[in-house]
């Protein structure tokens, strides 16, 4: 699963009919992507400069729409999700390389990645880690979740860098690439339950065989607790870095960043007051405090605007 991108099961672009679409549709189809699926990010990009902010709209359809081919086509077998994802991997790169697509969601995606002159290796990166998902159900230490998140998060965060414009590209890379592991750290605490019904266990063995933590017990136990707040301490690492990356963004840049960072950092507080139960119910930050955040750190237009788009 994605870091960006981590979502519900609900369906998404997955067997859109391929048609000819305009740039502006396809952009707009990548926007309402991610109002519906990714609104964390999608409250904080609208801080960007319009110019930009549709840019990430479409990296965001791009992971949204490789993540459904691995987790929302129904009862499909794998070999056939596997075909699915080689198939939308090679109309990608085979459109990137025409310059152009006939794809709602990849038509936009090819005109960022040309725009900001992205490098392609970065995007076999992502699919590789989605690979990973159709066959991979647990990873044994650190450093093997660490392999895994390299394409399905850090790298997230390296697509993102050119459209942030920092001044020294080279020096905020390692702490994008941190902030998009942090990202995906909170998801995998935030949702065990949800990737046990998946088959799947993204905490890493090795951790959880120290602590004396089962989390296919579903119980919330004393060793259960302490596991789980061992992650909590890496994560709030991997913010640390991040942290220092944000505040190498353009003011424009680094205060949308901040906005995703505080809210998403934030899904840990609500495991906390939880008594680290991921079992029964998904730790959620309210619209309310999502609110206040984005007021302090994205200024009162936005939040109009987002408040009018809430409404509508």
């Amino acid at each position: 699963m994605t870091a960006a991108v981590r979502t519900s099961s609900r369906r998404g672009p997955v067997g859109t009919p391929r048609t000819t679409v305009s740039l502006q549709e396809s952009y707009a189809r990548c926007r309402e992507l991610n109002k519906a699926y990714g609104t964390t990010y999608y409250w904080a990009a609208q801080v960007l400069p319009r110019v930009v902010r549709h840019h990430v709209h479409a990296l965001y359809g791009f992971c949204r729409y490789a993540d459904d081919i691995v987790d929302d086509l129904g009862p499909v077998p794998v070999d056939v999700r596997a075909k699915a994802l080689g198939d939308f991997g090679d109309r990608f790169f085979e459109d990137l390389e025409l310059g152009d697509s006939t794809d709602p969601v990849l038509k936009a995606v090819v005109h960022t990645v040309r725009a900001f002159d992205l490098d392609p290796s970065y995007f076999r990166r992502f699919l590789r880690s989605m690979t990973m998902d159709l066959t991979v159900e647990s990873y044994r230490t650190w450093d093997d979740l660490l392999d895994y998140m390299d394409g399905s998060a850090a790298v997230i965060g390296e697509m993102m860098l050119p459209i942030l414009g920092p001044e020294d590209p080279a020096a905020t890379r390692p702490h994008a690439m941190d902030l998009g592991n942090a990202f995906q750290l909170t998801n995998f605490i935030r949702d065990v339950g949800e990737d046990l019904e998946r088959g799947r266990v993204y905490l890493p063995l090795d951790d959880l065989e120290r602590f004396g933590a089962d989390p296919w017990a579903r119980r919330v136990t004393p060793e259960w607790v302490a596991a789980v707040r061992f992650q909590v301490d890496r994560c709030a690492e991997l913010y640390r870095s991040a942290d220092i990356g944000i505040s190498m963004l353009p003011p424009e840049s680094a205060a949308a960043i901040r906005t995703a960072r505080i809210l998403y950092s934030e899904i840990l507080d609500r495991v906390a007051a939880q008594g680290y139960d991921v079992f029964t119910e998904r730790a959620r930050v309210p619209t309310a405090r999502k609110l206040s955040v984005a007021a302090r750190n994205l200024g009162v237009g936005t939040i109009r605007r987002l408040v009018d788009e809430r409404r509508g």
